[in-house]
């Protein structure tokens, strides 16, 4: 019997003891640890990168800009041709067709009717003048103590009519309402020249009465040249300023009394 548990020792024993043991099991728990954060990162890279060389991947862009100051990209608006502002607006005063320097193209052309007038620049549809110099004259009449601004704006709409239906019998072109209205608002000029004087000196004397004729001889010989300048009509300024003088007569005689 002490023979047979010798030989069952002698038989179950090795070299192999508890300490190896737990060795060779942290080294298969560390094997299995590596081989598990392998496949989780093999999983998260897509399939096409695990075949590409590291040194061959894209560089991330780096950022040159400053703080609060975007570094400079090909692709922003403001180099495709669009600008997000008011920079590329036109100005206010050209939308609304105010132009000052052919308004005062168009004052020196009716203080001077010896200067031949541009066709070009009396054939627009300008109204700022006229309604500045219809105002004016309303506003030196009012000055005067005559409240005229009904009289003012009435003799003047009707007047355009008249006018308009006579230089379309007479020009082959025609005209339009908003000439007519520009170039005989603005040829009133003289006329505002003429009720300022009546603030100075009286107008019902023989003076007052040569003075009143010479204004409406200047409305009158200023709008028929431009007239027939805009609308080619040579050799008729004398049939166009009779009608001019009738209807400049009516300011003056609401100027003189």
């Amino acid at each position: 019997m002490a023979n047979f548990e010798q030989f069952n020792v002698d038989f179950y024993q090795s070299n192999y003891t508890i300490d190896d043991q737990e060795e060779g099991c942290n080294s298969y728990g560390s094997d299995k640890n590596l081989y598990e954060s392998r496949k989780r990162q093999t999983e998260k890279q897509p399939a096409g990168a695990a075949f590409v060389p590291p040194d061959m991947l894209p560089s991330p862009p780096s950022y040159s800009g400053q703080i609060l100051q975007p570094a400079f990209s090909p692709g922003t608006p403001s180099q495709l041709g669009y600008v997000d502002g008011f920079d590329e607006e036109p100005p206010l005063l050209e939308e609304l067709g105010i132009n000052f320097e052919h308004i005062w193209q168009k004052t020196l052309t009716v203080l001077n009717p010896m200067k031949p007038a541009d066709g070009s620049i009396m054939n627009e549809t300008d109204l700022t003048g006229p309604m500045v110099f219809c105002l004016a004259l309303g506003a030196t009449l009012l000055m005067a103590g005559k409240v005229h601004f009904g009289y003012v704006y009435g003799m003047s709409a009707m007047g355009c009519l008249a006018m308009h239906a006579l230089l379309n019998l007479m020009s082959t072109s025609g005209v339009s309402h908003g000439c007519v209205a520009s170039v005989l608002g603005y040829c009133l000029l003289p006329m505002v020249i003429l009720s300022s004087s009546a603030l100075v000196f009286s107008l019902q004397g023989i003076p007052g009465t040569v003075l009143a004729l010479f204004i409406i001889g200047w409305c009158s010989l200023s709008a028929s040249k431009i007239f027939t300048s805009a609308l080619a009509m040579e050799g008729q300024q004398l049939l166009i300023a009779y009608p001019c003088a009738l209807l400049y007569g009516l300011f003056a005689l609401l100027t003189v009394f």
